[in-house]
């Protein structure tokens, strides 16, 4: 029974607030600092693609987490360890071996946040009743979805304003930065440590042991290999994203980059409106739109819309390479455009992995599934910041356009079952 000490809206707003900022950090402010301190866009995407690892590997540990302590415990100490992440970048930009050290911090922050995920997850269902868990659901979305706004657009703002104030001293403007971001996550920590409730519920599992869960993992694995479908199914976790896979970190670094080098020359300031505003928020319109659509009329009616939206709107970039356009408001259009069409696209591989994940072990199957989502990122962005230097970004988008062939070939493969997400069916 859960004890309701404190009011919902007290925590979870804040705890997936706290939820989105790490990744972010990682995943895209990590881009636009390795940029500015001049590193190449083979070795930012190789590097940063490696800490999409946590996230693939995070089912492999996520059973431990209930032997010791309990999920309250560690999602605040996930969020102190982040905390010092955070201060550890911070104090190591300014020195002669920054790159060795932010990466360090980086991957602790990085497996530090995956922790905090599944912590936090689990949490949602102990410390809230089955009503409040369907009522906040939308909430906590919504606070993830402010997390990527405030780190992508404010943070990088804040950083390119910073360098303004102090003439264009990258490195100290980045380090406030990041030990401004400390100071907020461990406000985030003081206030989830006092205000987070401790359900009874919550607690370490008894009466089971690393080879009870080893054997359970076992179990897991074998039941999901021999779903039906399994090699088009997992050909499909893998390839549906490959074009954006390529073009995540890529695009991100064509906006910023100089000119001279094929790129749109962005500052951080205007950047941050772009990319972490406005490419935001047709994001998030995108993925609203195509839960709403899936949800009238199942996913196979909607199938094909989505793989077009997904990948046709990517050749937004092979006209800004081309006409490098100076405007910002036609900068802002055709990034809305590509990432609106990637939310809507984006609604059909996420139904598919719940899908796939029907039967017995469904949590355990859709973890795996979720490996499979990390590990589709991670591939693609290991060689494609090398790619985009032999080729130019212009051959780059075009490559990407061809690429979107195999995201039509691995959906057409597909055996959806035609009522499944309708609401008739909820």
């Amino acid at each position: 029974m859960i004890r309701k000490l404190k009011s919902p809206w007290a925590w979870v707003p804040s705890l997936y607030f706290a939820e989105g900022i790490p990744y972010v950090a990682v995943m895209t402010i990590a881009l636009i600092l390795y940029k500015q301190l001049g590193l190449s866009n083979a070795e930012i995407t190789f590097y940063t693609s490696w800490l999409y690892l946590p996230w693939v590997i995070k089912p492999l540990w996520s059973p431990f987490i209930d032997l010791i302590k309990t999920k309250r415990w560690w999602i605040t100490t996930m969020q102190l360890l982040i905390g010092a992440s955070l201060g550890g970048v911070a104090f190591t930009i300014p020195t002669a071996w920054w790159l060795q050290g932010t990466l360090c911090f980086f991957w602790l922050m990085a497996f530090s946040s995956a922790t905090h995920d599944i912590s936090a997850d689990g949490f949602y269902m102990l410390g809230l009743s089955q009503h409040d868990q369907t009522w906040f659901v939308g909430i906590r979305s919504t606070f993830y979805r402010f997390a990527m706004i405030f780190g992508q657009g404010v943070l990088v703002m804040i950083a390119g304003n910073l360098q303004v104030i102090f003439r264009n001293s990258i490195r100290f403007s980045w380090s406030l930065l990041f030990y401004g971001m400390m100071g907020m996550f461990l406000a985030l920590w003081l206030w989830h440590s006092s205000i987070l409730p401790r359900p009874r519920e919550d607690a370490p599992r008894q009466g089971v042991t690393v080879r009870t869960i080893m054997t359970d993992f076992i179990g897991t694995l074998r039941t999901f290999f021999q779903k039906e479908q399994v090699v088009v199914g997992i050909l499909f976790m893998l390839l549906y994203r490959m074009p954006e896979g390529l073009l995540a970190k890529v695009s991100s670094l064509f906006l910023i980059d100089a000119a001279h080098n094929g790129g749109l020359g962005l500052s951080p300031q205007e950047y941050g409106l772009v990319q972490g505003t406005v490419g935001v928020i047709g994001l998030t319109l995108g993925g609203i739109l195509g839960g709403m659509v899936a949800s009238r009329d199942g996913l196979k009616r909607w199938l094909w819309p989505m793989v077009c939206a997904i990948t046709l709107p990517d050749l937004v970039y092979v006209y800004l390479a081309y006409a490098l356009p100076t405007s910002l408001l036609a900068i802002n259009v055709c990034v809305f455009i590509e990432q609106f069409g990637y939310g809507f696209g984006f609604t059909a591989y996420m139904l598919y992995l719940i899908y796939y994940s029907r039967g017995e072990y469904k949590t355990s199957h859709y973890a795996l599934c979720t490996a499979f989502m990390a590990l589709s990122m991670m591939i693609p962005g290991l060689f494609a910041g090398a790619l985009q230097e032999a080729v130019g970004y212009r051959a780059f988008f075009i490559i990407v356009m061809v690429c979107c062939s195999v995201t039509f070939v691995t959906a057409g493969m597909l055996k959806i079952d035609p009522h499944f997400g309708k609401k008739e069916e909820e």
